[in-house]
């Protein structure tokens, strides 16, 4: 392959995981607003939850959604959609004059982010060569932790505009509204990459697919592909459900919905979302509190950096196992802290270290192993499921959190660190779920799976 050819194939990743970029800042957008939003329309803790977790009914609707709508008008028009539900949430989130409305915005974007979740890292995998395409698709993955990393500046950058007056009438409706700029150049870009060449022979449309190949492959290459892309079409089962009854599948699927709840009952979203929040109630101002959480942020991207760097020489389950010991010890000693009120400036280290331990294993690792345990025959569908159950306990995490927080009882009792014992619980159990549920994937081929749960 040339470099003329490397740099398109780069250039097409990167401009479709833009959509993961969204993914990661839509998702993030809400955590540096959430405070102002809920004083403006005062909000109680069950509508502060619905406020964020309103997002994930659209994420699940788009997952839902996904694989129909990708095979019915093609990988580069579904993302095509996305990009315009992108662009219609910032508008609407940034503009609503009662929480309905915002909340109807929340759902519509989060329908472009469930789209995308499925469509984007499966358009760059078909477009990317064998030899490439684990760091090509790895993009996606990076580009969500930079969403999330661009976002958390944003806000607070946007919170220093203003007073708090100004935060809680315009500043929040200014970081809603930002999102319209990466929505744009995401739907520009889309406009300028091919469609997927194996959903063109997929619809019969054979000319156009060899073209596109021929751009991304040297000549040779191209014919290869070309070929097991037809074999593959021609092998693939149209009825993946009957196999859902087979042992060896109901093991695998036992797994990957285990890691998919797991990763979500961590906590991580429930500190991603609700970080500013949380260092506000231990005491800092609003500029401090997005500051502290876009320090959160950086460690995320660089741990995850770690994560796509050693997975393949240290493997899937020591990552894993260091990460739950990580996210354990971190939380539990949050939940110390703020039950004995000698907070000070030790919470945000034990936060750091959670992010750290968690973004060098449970979130990056769940999905190469999500992407990689289940048989051919079943993989797209179990991975389908597994993704699904995956937005539905985030749903219900971002949903209960705020009600764990202002609980009265729970905070009589615990002194507001009853969720921190909780999740360091949960990722206690989830070390042990590792240790005795999941195998070790590393330096085994795909088409081994199906012996690994023998």
């Amino acid at each position: 392959m040339d470099k003329n050819n490397k740099n398109y194939i780069l250039f097409i990743a990167l401009s479709a995981a833009l959509g993961g970029l969204l993914f990661g800042y839509d998702t993030a957008v809400i955590s540096g607003a959430i405070g102002n939003l809920t004083e403006y329309f005062h909000l109680t803790p069950v509508e502060t939850g619905w406020a964020i977790s309103s997002a994930l009914v659209g994420c699940l609707i788009g997952a839902f959604f996904s694989d129909y709508l990708s095979n019915r008008l093609g990988r580069r028009a579904t993302m095509l959609i996305t990009a315009i539900l992108f662009i219609l949430n910032s508008i609407g989130t940034a503009l609503p004059n009662s929480f309905t409305m915002f909340v109807l915005f929340r759902i519509v974007g989060g329908i472009g982010v469930g789209i995308a979740s499925m469509v984007v890292p499966m358009y760059i995998a078909e477009i990317a060569p064998p030899k490439r395409r684990g760091a090509l698709v790895g993009n996606y993955q990076l580009a969500i932790v930079i969403g999330i990393v661009v976002v958390y500046f944003v806000n607070y950058f946007i919170a220093l505009q203003g007073d708090a007056h100004w935060n809680l009438n315009i500043g929040w409706r200014w970081m809603f509204g930002s999102e319209i700029i990466p929505s744009i150049l995401f739907l520009i870009f889309i406009f300028l990459i091919p469609e997927s060449p194996r959903w063109l022979f997929q619809k019969g449309e054979t000319a156009k697919a060899i073209t596109v190949l021929e751009k991304l492959n040297a000549p040779e290459d191209a014919v290869l592909v070309q070929t097991e892309i037809e074999s593959s079409l021609h092998q693939e089962d149209k009825n993946q459900w009957k196999h859902l009854v087979n042992p060896i599948v109901k093991k695998a699927l036992f797994v990957g919905i285990g890691l998919s709840i797991l990763q979500q009952l961590t906590g991580i979203n429930a500190i991603l979302y609700y970080a500013p929040e949380i260092f506000k109630s231990l005491g800092s101002s609003t500029d401090v509190s997005l500051l502290e959480t876009s320090i959160l942020g950086v460690v995320n991207l660089i741990f995850t950096l770690l994560a796509i760097k050693w997975v393949d020489k240290m493997g899937r389950k020591p990552l894993l196992y260091i990460g739950s010991i990580g996210m354990t010890i971190a939380l539990a000693a949050v939940g110390l802290f703020i039950y004995y009120d000698a907070v000070g400036n030790w919470v945000l280290p034990f936060l750091l270290l959670f992010m750290a331990s968690f973004s060098i294993s449970w979130g990056p690792i769940v999905w190469v192993l999500l992407s990689e345990i289940f048989p051919n025959k079943i993989r797209s569908l179990a991975l389908a499921i597994s993704v699904f159950i995956q937005w539905v306990a985030n749903f219900v995490v971002t949903q209960v959190f705020p009600s764990l927080i202002e609980n009265q009882w729970l905070k009589d009792n615990f002194n507001g660190a009853f969720p921190f014992y909780l999740f360091s619980v949960i990722c206690l159990f989830s070390l042990f779920f590792v240790w005795k549920k999941v195998p070790e994937t590393k330096n085994k081929s795909l088409e081994q799976m199906d012996a690994l749960w023998k």
